[in-house]
């Protein structure tokens, strides 16, 4: 018979309460049980004294018999330096696009930067409107000029 240590669902419906339970793997999850062993509510504050409670020589016992925890129980006992953390596996790749799916993003990539580009160097004037820009600002240069020059002399005809 293989045993687990491993949560037991109680409590109403959307407010969960479990029992750490010693059961033979082949039970249902919440069905017939050897011991209970501890207490676990989801519902209360992670600091809070109540929301994690179980007898460490009993499960420790049990795991000297050959009991498995679950993973969750064996996060509790591993927060509690009963048994060594879990290990948390790497996630899989099986959501990502495929080796076609993504060769086709690569070229799209490529021909928005490229339309990128093409975008800012139309944007961008160029040395014909440079130079034609200028010119048009010298050619203002002297006329500014000139009604500065302008409105100094009617200042010093109201002056006299």
């Amino acid at each position: 018979m293989s045993l687990k240590i491993r949560l037991s669902r109680g409590g109403a419906k959307k407010r969960p309460y479990y029992r750490i339970v010693i059961a033979d793997s082949r039970r249902s999850r919440d069905g017939r049980f050897i011991e209970r062993v501890g207490s676990y509510n989801p519902m209360v504050p992670k600091d809070h004294p109540e929301r994690l409670n179980f007898d460490q020589e009993r499960i420790k016992y049990w795991l000297g018999v050959g009991a498995t925890p679950s993973d969750r129980v064996a996060r509790f006992l591993a927060a509690a330096d009963m048994v060594a953390a879990p290990v948390i596996h790497e996630q899989t790749k099986k959501h990502l696009p495929k080796a076609k799916a993504q060769e086709r993003l690569a070229e799209a990539e490529v021909k928005k930067a490229a339309a990128e580009e093409a975008a800012a160097a139309a944007a961008a004037p160029t040395e014909a409107e440079l130079a034609a820009e200028q010119a048009s600002a010298e050619e203002a240069a002297p006329a500014e000029e000139a009604v500065a020059a302008e409105a100094l002399a009617e200042e010093v005809k109201e002056e006299a």
